[in-house]
């Protein structure tokens, strides 16, 4: 297993994954409680950013880093999280950015098309992202192989139907991801995986909503990690914002998105 004190960052994109202090840290609210909305800032990217997992463009040194948690229930429950992951957000008038940076011992990706249901063949980076006034919003991933996927819905009133699962909603995203090591052989150890994705505005908006500062959108990103390593059953899962529990459609429990420039 990779002891998360010995990784100094992700060599390609000269990004360094923050140490977490502690293993498990106090949960701060009772998974019965709803805790208040937290922020995410998205940083404005003046350069064109090129989505081919790297990051390596000035504005994700510039960007707040938001480590990914367990659910706080599982916290609570004893849960530790394992290999950390952490993300970074920015955005320009085009596109919306996600640069994610996951610690993984054991890359898993079996799936090799897109539009795939990903989570149930390997190790993924999820972005949820809705606009506040709106009821729809988009599910959308990254896999450590470059494949993506765009799930749309409607409401919640609507999840699962097999509808929502065949179109995108619109959108057609950009992803790039780079692993250090080899995906899908568990016999040796990997370092970590890389991902970028680019989410355009046009498609974002095109059913209302305003993109720029001062626009109301709510985003959640989660992790699906599967791993020869882990001591758990199944996939470890992630998040940020820190979730009451692990359900990634808990929708009143994103964050806020803040567009800064």
């Amino acid at each position: 297993m990779i002891n998360r004190s010995g990784i100094t960052g992700i060599v390609a994109a000269g990004i360094v994954i923050s140490a977490m202090a502690g293993c498990c840290p106090d949960a701060a609210v009772a998974p019965s409680a709803q805790p208040p909305r937290v922020t995410m800032t998205a940083v404005y990217s003046p350069d064109a950013i090129t989505v081919d997992g790297k990051l390596d463009e000035p504005v994700w040194k510039r960007a707040p880093v938001y480590q990914l948690n367990l659910s706080q229930d599982r916290v609570e429950n004893g849960g530790c999280l394992e290999q950390p992951g952490e993300v970074r957000l920015a955005w320009d008038e085009e596109f919306f950015y996600v640069a994610a940076a996951f610690v993984d011992s054991d890359v898993v990706a079996e799936g090799t098309e897109d539009q795939l249901h990903h989570y149930k063949l390997g190790d993924l980076c999820e972005v949820f992202i809705k606009p506040a006034d709106h009821s729809w919003y988009w599910e959308l991933y990254a896999t450590p192989l470059g494949n993506k996927t765009e799930f749309f819905f409607p409401s919640q009133g609507r999840l699962n139907l097999p509808s929502t699962f065949e179109s995108g909603g619109g959108l057609s995203i950009r992803v790039g991801a780079r692993i250090d090591g080899t995906a899908n052989d568990w016999s040796d150890t990997d370092r970590c995986w890389t991902a970028e994705m680019a989410i355009p505005v046009k498609d974002l908006t095109a059913r209302g909503g305003q993109w720029g500062q001062g626009s109301n959108w709510t985003i959640l990103i989660g992790r699906y990690n599967y791993s020869y390593h882990l001591t758990g059953n199944g996939p470890e899962l992630s998040s940020s914002p820190q979730l009451p529990k692990t359900s990634f459609h808990l929708l009143p429990n994103y964050a806020e998105l803040e567009l800064s420039k």
